[in-house]
């Protein structure tokens, strides 16, 4: 039975991705997965690409770790703001790379008029944590290093809120000088025992059981989940003067609840935080901005109130 609290054309587009093949997000392979993910990607952008001033590749060569790092620099049109955003896109840390990202890293650009930075961090099973949490790392440096007079932000959907989140931690105690985060439906608590996660096992669209697959892969080591820069709602007295944060939730997410403790545990420690709940809403919404003028105003309420933060 259709959930009545859900945005109507949010249903529509669920029920045409479940009729069309394309969920559930898990699948046999690894493989098979991300190609479906990539598939699906674009054709939710379908041809509504938003224009940008310029997007050109560059990679990162981090000296510490001897990796080379993909990432995408995009440029808006117009007069530029003196703001750059690392983006780190979702997909559950398994999935996703640098076209997975593009529609919702030209919009952050487009929206703030901002440059983008779109990192291609590597994947698990192959790098699992904290390879992924490296590269966001490593990117945000050579962001910060590449303008420094900017504004510097970490944002990401989902399991790339999850690495924002964390790199936001690494930021606080490594570097750079971070002034922003942006959190949208992080993905940040291993054991999966909220409330959220129950009452949206099924979905729509991410279920506990995709939750299950991603973490598996992820984190192959138990220890691991109450590492402090994965597990970060458990480990609230160490997030004091990290970044000002916009924490996005939504109401029909399983992520919902770990969202909300993390902008508690952020509030606790004496952080700004903005809070922003889409109500009928579901996770990944931000992507889904073509297909719901509900989801579309969400997204675009939370790049006003990163906006806000870097004005304050």
């Amino acid at each position: 039975m259709t959930d009545l609290r859900i945005d109507p054309e949010i249903a529509t587009a669920v029920a045409r991705l479940e009729t069309d093949g394309w969920l559930p997000l898990r699948r046999e392979t690894v493989a098979e997965a991300r190609r479906v993910y990539r598939a699906l990607a674009l054709a939710r952008r379908g041809d509504a690409v938003t224009e940008v001033g310029s997007v050109h590749d560059d990679v990162v060569s981090d000296a510490v770790t001897g990796t080379d790092t993909a990432v995408r620099i995009y440029e808006p049109a117009g007069e530029r703001q003196e703001i750059t955003v690392v983006w780190l896109h979702g997909g559950g840390w398994v999935l996703g790379d640098l076209e997975t990202g593009d529609a919702s890293a030209r919009r952050v650009c487009a929206h703030l008029g901002a440059t983008v930075v779109s990192v291609d961090y590597r994947l698990a099973p192959e790098h699992p944590h904290p390879a992924p949490l490296t590269d966001a790392h490593a990117a945000l440096r050579w962001a910060g290093a590449r303008r420094p007079s900017d504004r510097l932000v970490v944002a990401g959907d989902s399991a790339g809120a999850g690495l924002a989140a964390g790199t936001a931690l690494l930021a606080r105690d490594w570097g750079p000088q971070l002034d922003a985060q942006l959190l949208l439906y992080p993905g940040l608590d291993p054991s999966m025992a909220s409330a959220s996660t129950a009452e949206n096992a099924d979905g729509p669209f991410l279920t506990r059981a995709d939750l299950e697959w991603f973490w598996e892969r992820y984190l192959p080591d138990p220890a691991l989940r109450h590492d402090p820069s994965v597990a970060l709602p458990e480990v609230a007295g160490d997030l004091q003067d990290v970044a000002p944060a916009v924490v996005a939730t939504a109401e029909l997410d399983p992520l919902r609840d770990e969202g909300r403790a993390h902008a508690d545990a952020l509030e606790a420690a004496g952080v700004i935080v903005r809070r922003l709940e889409g109500a009928g809403l579901i996770h990944g919404y931000f992507g889904l901005a073509v297909a719901s003028r509900a989801a579309r105003e969400e997204g675009d309420r939370a790049l006003e109130a990163l906006r806000d933060l870097l004005t304050r």
